[in-house]
């Protein structure tokens, strides 16, 4: 029998298609390592993003590289740099995937985790245990996040019964209980801190967006409660795929709406609060970066939410880096770096869907 006109699967095709789909999350990953060894070697002590990475691959197992740096370089790198960078990055991995579940949960690109309260509500949670102690342990630490989840999910379940019409709750309705939530939150909190004394005065700062807290600690205490979060969010891609044809159509589908829309609003609170908990209101971060990922490939959110996660690590990066050298020695806050780069996107934003709504 001759085959020789039989179809033959197109290698050549189907590894154009391979390479195809992964680059984005190539571009994404090298952005996020490069943003990581920059941060790590800028500083008051400057460590050559060259010398950064020997000392990295000098820890690396069966890898033997002959130390031509200085001890003190290792030290800064391990003990200082390295856990501040993962820290910022992890933060910035979690607000902006939170931050596309919630536009993907609103159908709405201008959605983001401060819409409903979430950040607020948490933020008053962190404040309220700092009230107590501005911790130092390991134990002391791990109070901030779950105090900031307890209040975010105490916000979700004040803002859900507010909004709710019978057994579901609108998304209008969801997002005005939303604001007006956030805003009662933000006014107990900015309480709080006009009545501390030593305790609190930090935690001034901490809202503006910062790192107050220094070392491997905060690592370990916030990778937990992000990756269960993101990890959930990310499954989730196909069903927010599907409620993008509106909830009445997601119903028809078989999709269990009520149920989906919960499941992500508690997955997105978790990893905001997990984010707010350690650096204080950063915004713009969970509203731009979904909507530039989608932008540049598409919105299926099976792939919006993982390109998301790497490349809001790496923004965030980037404006920390700013943050350390725009007025060196001296460091802004970070959220002032993301709301002044953010408005002005937030503004256009507004004036393309402004147009696009005219058109």
């Amino acid at each position: 029998m001759n085959t020789s006109n039989s179809p033959q699967p197109d290698l050549k095709k189907e590894k154009a298609s391979a390479v195809h789909r992964l680059s984005p999350y190539i571009i994404c990953a090298l952005a996020l390592f490069a943003a990581l060894v920059l941060g790590a070697g800028i500083g008051a002590v400057a460590i050559p993003p060259l010398e950064v990475l020997a000392i990295l691959a000098s820890r690396l197992p069966l890898v033997q590289i002959h130390p031509a740096w200085s001890e003190a370089f290792e030290t800064i790198l391990f003990d200082i740099r390295l856990p501040r960078t993962l820290l910022v990055a992890i933060t910035g991995a979690a607000l902006a995937g939170s931050g596309a579940a919630y536009q993907g949960l609103f159908r709405n690109p201008l959605a983001d985790p401060y819409l409903i309260g979430v950040a607020s509500g948490a933020g008053l949670g962190a404040v309220l245990a700092m009230s107590f102690q501005f911790p130092a342990s390991l134990g002391g630490m791990a109070a901030i996040p779950l105090a900031a989840f307890a209040g975010a999910l105490l916000t979700v379940a004040l803002v859900y019964s507010l909004a709710r019409v019978g057994r579901s709750a609108p998304v209008t309705t969801l997002i005005l209980a939303g604001v007006a939530t956030s805003a009662f939150a933000a006014a107990l909190s900015t309480f709080l801190m006009l009545r501390s004394q030593e305790q609190l005065r930090r935690a001034i700062a901490w809202t503006l967006g910062g790192f107050a807290f220094g070392g491997w600690q905060p690592v370990l205490v916030l990778l937990p409660y992000t990756l269960v979060g993101l990890g959930v969010i990310i499954l989730m891609g196909r069903s927010i795929n599907v409620l993008q044809f509106g909830e009445d159509q997601a119903r028809q589908m078989g999709l269990n709406v009520e149920r989906v829309k919960l499941a992500l609003v508690l997955a997105a609170s978790l990893t905001t609060a997990a984010a707010v908990s350690f650096s204080g209101i950063i915004g713009f971060v969970g509203l731009a970066v979904p909507h530039l990922v989608r932008l540049l490939w598409g919105g299926d959110y099976r792939q919006v939410v993982p390109l998301s996660v790497l490349a809001g690590g790496a923004v965030l990066l980037v404006a920390d880096i700013l943050a350390r050298v725009i007025l060196a020695p001296e460091e802004l806050p970070l959220g002032i770096v993301t709301a002044l780069a953010g408005a002005p996107f937030f503004l256009w934003l507004l004036r393309r869907a402004k147009q696009q709504a005219f058109w």
